[in-house]
């Protein structure tokens, strides 16, 4: 599997596990606020990462690490994907998938298989400002519909989550994707924050107070509803 990143430890990334991040390259979306540009946008490439020297560090802190977070980039994009996922799963690790909803199809491949514990799905925005939000005019919502609904449906853990920016969102964004998505499960609300390694230009983060405001609107759809990083 392509791997262009390997953080060895995270206390953040996999809620509740000590965990290394694998991130691989590629994505179909062209998010403006993304912060791993390098990552997705061609000819950006660094260097890659041997899955040897990932599996050696796995097998060296083999009950020191919990788990294994795996992002990018858009992880299903990744053909070796199942493979590395087996690898992993055969040394005893939990698994963490980052992902934008966009290949329905691998994300239930992967569950049916059980080689994911744990997934968070990024939503972009509501229906209606979802192309523009992920950078692709004309968007096809329907497998981005199809892997929230699976994920709704199914026993596998997981999150919704959106990073808010300006000027993508506002209070009727939040309005419409509670009315999309209401339910119980767990959804957070991140604040923007310019990594240096954008897409785009001229975005900026919303202060604390609209944050709280946002999860207010959000939280009459869905209770679970909370901010991350503010």
């Amino acid at each position: 599997m392509k791997i262009e990143g390997f953080q060895t430890l995270t206390l953040l990334d996999y809620p509740g596990k000590v965990a290394c991040t694998v991130f691989t390259p590629g994505c179909g979306f062209r998010c403006p606020f993304c912060h791993n540009a390098s990552l997705v946008l061609p000819g950006r490439a660094g260097a890659e990462v041997p899955e040897g020297e990932v599996f050696a560090l796995l097998e060296k802190r083999r009950g020191v690490l919990d788990g294994v977070c795996v992002t990018g980039g858009e992880p299903t994009l990744q053909p070796a994907l199942p493979d590395f996922l087996r690898r992993v799963k055969a040394l005893g690790y939990a698994v963490k998938l980052d992902t934008n909803g966009a290949r329905p199809d691998v994300l239930r491949a992967l569950a049916e298989e059980e080689l994911v514990d744990y997934v968070a799905m990024d939503i972009k925005n509501a229906p209606e400002r979802y192309a523009e939000t992920a950078g692709v005019p004309g968007l096809d919502l329907t497998p981005i519909r199809e892997s929230a609904g699976f994920l709704m449906k199914g026993g596998l853990p997981f999150e919704f989550r959106t990073t808010v920016v300006r000027p993508l969102h506002d209070s009727d964004c939040f309005q419409a994707i509670g009315a999309w998505l209401a339910g119980d499960e767990p959804y957070f609300l991140q604040g923007f924050q310019d990594s240096g390694d954008l897409i785009g230009t001229g975005l900026s983060p919303f202060g604390e107070e609209e944050m709280i405001g946002f999860r207010s609107i959000l939280s009459n759809f869905i209770p679970n509803a909370a901010l991350r990083g503010i």
